[in-house]
Formats: C-alpha cells, structure tokens, sequence
C-alpha cells in the first residue's frame, strides 16, 4: 500500500499551444479548450475522491489557473496554494515564440525533437534583442524569485529544469508530503517530465519519450523513502489520453498539407 500519493499536471492548454508555438516562460492564460481541460480534470479528480491539503504551481499564470479552476471545480477553493519560479516550464531561450512544424520544416523533425525532448541538449540562449526578453525579464514576478535577475536562466536543457527545481522539491515540497499531506503540483510539461525523471529513475536516454499532454491528471504512488511503486499512472478515459499524447508528440513535425 502507498505510504504516499502525488498528483501532478501540467496546465490546460494554453493560447499559443494551440497556435504550436514554444511559449516557455512568455505569461499566457488558458485558451477556451484550456479552461475545459482543466474543469474536467476538477470533475474527474472529485469524482475519485481526491482531497488535497496544498496545491503547488509554477509563477506563470496558466499553471496558476488551471490550479484554481481545478480546486473550483472539487468545491476545495480554500486549500493553501504556493508558487514559484522553480516550477515554471522549460526555458526554450532563443526558441520563444517560434512555431514548431516550422522549426521541423526549417531544422529538421530529429533536431526539433532534440530541441523539445531530449535531456542534456540546450537551445540557444535567448538574447536582450529577442522580441520577448523584456517582456519576460521585466516582469515584476520575477523580481521576487529567490535569485537575482541577473542568474536566471536564458536557455535550459531538461536537465537544467531539473537542477533548479531539486532544492525546492526537496525544501518545500518533500516535508509536506511527508507530514502526511496530499499535495497536487499544477505545473508544466518539462518540469513535470523532469520531477518523473527522478522519481522514477528515467534514463537520460529514455526521458526522451516521456510525454505529458495538457489537463490530464498524472498520479503517483510512493514508497517511504519516496520511491514509486510503479509506473505514473495517467487517470482518466486511456482513449482519449493517447490521443492527447499523440497529438503533442507531432507538434514537432512538418505539417502536412491538406488535399
């Protein structure tokens, strides 16, 4: 039997996920779609019971939403929310902003895969001239982050994303979960790939087909000492969750066109 249980998930969709387009640490609300994901995983994790004692997300707002509309819809809208920097998406650097089947079309399938999945490999690094660096390292969110302006990332491999969110995971979040509470993390798709890696002792080869789809529920069960007593569970209609798999793994190739 489970000494603990997790639930992570990564945000309804957003704006430009359904535009394709790399939107990392750009601030985006859920689009239409999102919102409905997101209620439906409120619906859903109510009607199994789910109680939680502390939501985590990330500092960008459609992890923050998806949280809310999730607790609105499980009637618990007074449980205790935390956010930080350490849980946001993957920093795609000078990758922002652009469109992925383009990027396969332009680059290649295999290095835009590369580019999204794999875990040691960096973007390049976004520059003051990129059009969404102030945007992002003006924003005054992150001007209370627990680290200077000035060291906060400009490009992260998976990798990256798992070195900066360890400390809080093993500061913040490990001694609640310990002390009995159930916690759900409401974050992104590579800082949830990145907390499964070590959970479940992914390879750094074998993280490269990890896919998380947006709005659906990821549970899991844990040891005493934290470790998994099996593989992530994906709750919900199987169906219809491969699909939604499938269609984020093809994000990154070229468009085929219409006949």
């Amino acid at each position: 039997m489970a000494k603990y249980r997790l639930v992570l998930l990564r945000h309804g969709e957003g704006a430009w996920n359904k535009e394709n387009r790399f939107c990392s640490w750009v601030d985006q609300r859920l689009s239409s779609d999102g919102i409905k994901e997101a209620q439906n995983c409120g619906k859903q994790l109510k009607e199994l019971g789910f109680e939680f004692d502390l939501v985590f997300t990330s500092v960008l707002s459609r992890s923050i939403q998806t949280a809310w509309l999730v607790l609105e819809e499980m009637g618990q809208e007074w449980v205790p929310i935390q956010s930080s920097w350490r849980l946001n998406e993957r920093h795609y650097g000078a990758l922002i902003g652009l469109n992925r089947a383009e990027m396969a079309l332009n680059h290649g399938e295999e290095q835009v895969r590369i580019w999204r999945r794999s875990y040691d490999v960096t973007p390049p690094p976004i520059s003051e001239s990129h059009p969404y660096y102030e945007e992002i390292y003006n924003d005054r969110r992150y001007k209370c982050t627990d680290v200077s302006r000035d060291n906060l990332p400009k490009a992260e491999s998976l990798k990256d994303v798992l070195d900066r969110l360890l400390p809080y995971w093993n500061e913040k979040i490990v001694p609640e979960l310990k002390s009995g509470k159930m916690i759900l993390i409401s974050a992104h798709g590579n800082s949830s790939r990145a907390l499964l890696k070590h959970l479940e002792g992914i390879s750094d080869e074998d993280i490269i087909n990890v896919t998380v789809p947006t709005g659906v529920p990821v549970l899991l069960e844990l040891d005493e000492n934290l470790h998994p007593l099996g593989p992530h569970q994906f709750l919900g209609d199987q169906e219809a969750i491969q699909a939604a798999i499938k269609k984020v793994e093809d994000q990154g190739k070229v468009k085929s066109e219409k006949k």
